[in-house]
């Protein structure tokens, strides 16, 4: 019993290859810039279920790029969802809180409306449409802040940073849930698994990391963990500018899934911990 996955390269992709009974497929073997490929890959192998861990991740070059953006985050899942429809299999993707337009200060409940602030999460919207319009057995999982070992992060970015400088300013007012990689892999799995014997769980689900922090105080706790001295010095997000808006607020209320499939938020220091480990920096 295989369940598919796209997206081996990326950071969740490479944590769901080392799970047994996954099979992942990289860009040159199913590349979401063409979405019929997508669709034939699923008919081809013909899997127990389908997670898309694949995206277009640049947040800033999707304001150039947004049609790209759109044929990846949009257009692709939205046919594997029909594919998966057709077959009969359930299909999970995971989507972001850049769906949501970061006002306020209350975590993002799945069924709140959504109003996406730049191009990259416009793209990431019209997946979550088309996925729903396909019917089918599917979930949408959002997440925030992903970081793993590998790719690129800002825990990566950090340790590179506070390694070559003596301080740095970053930004305090942009609130969100820090997700290990493989916390996340782990969840969409289990939620991929679930939904061939419980169809009725489909919908919209949050999945995040605990507790919610600013972009600073993340900072500082992997220079703590690290043993990296570099001092942070708090920044509103007006102080760095970017070509994409960021959401200020990011929090997500992940009672849903937490209820639905029995699992809690991962406590993201545990995370980063794991991951330094991996980096071989502790």
């Amino acid at each position: 019993m295989t369940i598919l996955v796209f997206g081996r390269s990326g950071q969740v992709g490479h944590a769901l290859a080392q799970m047994a009974g996954v099979r992942c497929l990289a860009r040159d073997e199913a590349d979401l810039g063409d979405p019929a490929a997508c669709g034939a890959a699923i008919r081809a192998v013909r899997p127990v279920a389908v997670i898309n861990a694949a995206a277009y991740t640049n947040v800033d070059k999707a304001e150039e790029q947004e049609g790209l953006a759109t044929r990846i985050n949009g257009e692709a899942p939205g046919v594997m969802a029909q594919v998966c429809a057709g077959l009969e299999i359930p299909f999970v993707s995971i989507s972001s809180d850049y769906v949501f337009d970061g006002a306020g200060r209350v975590p993002w409940k799945p069924e709140d409306a959504t109003g996406p602030l730049g191009a990259y999460g416009r793209s990431k919207l019209v997946g979550e449409q088309t996925i729903a319009a396909a019917g089918g057995d599917w979930a949408v999982v959002r997440t925030s802040w992903v970081v793993s070992a590998r790719g690129s992060n800002f825990v990566r970015t950090m340790l590179r940073l506070g390694a070559e400088r003596a301080g740095l300013g970053i930004v305090e007012d942009q609130i969100g849930g820090p997700t290990p990689a493989r916390a996340l892999a782990a969840v969409c799995l289990q939620v991929a698994q679930t939904l061939i014997s419980e169809p009725e769980k489909r919908g919209f689900y949050h999945y995040a990391g605990t507790p919610n922090v600013s972009w600073a105080e993340f900072a500082r706790e992997i220079f703590r963990q690290s043993g990296i001295v570099c001092d942070v010095r708090d920044i509103a997000s007006a102080e760095y500018p970017t070509p994409a808006k960021r959401p200020l607020n990011s929090r997500l209320d992940c009672r849903a899934i937490e209820t639905g499939f029995g699992v809690e938020r991962p406590d993201w220091r545990r995370g980063l911990a794991d991951i330094l480990q991996e980096l071989g920096e502790v």
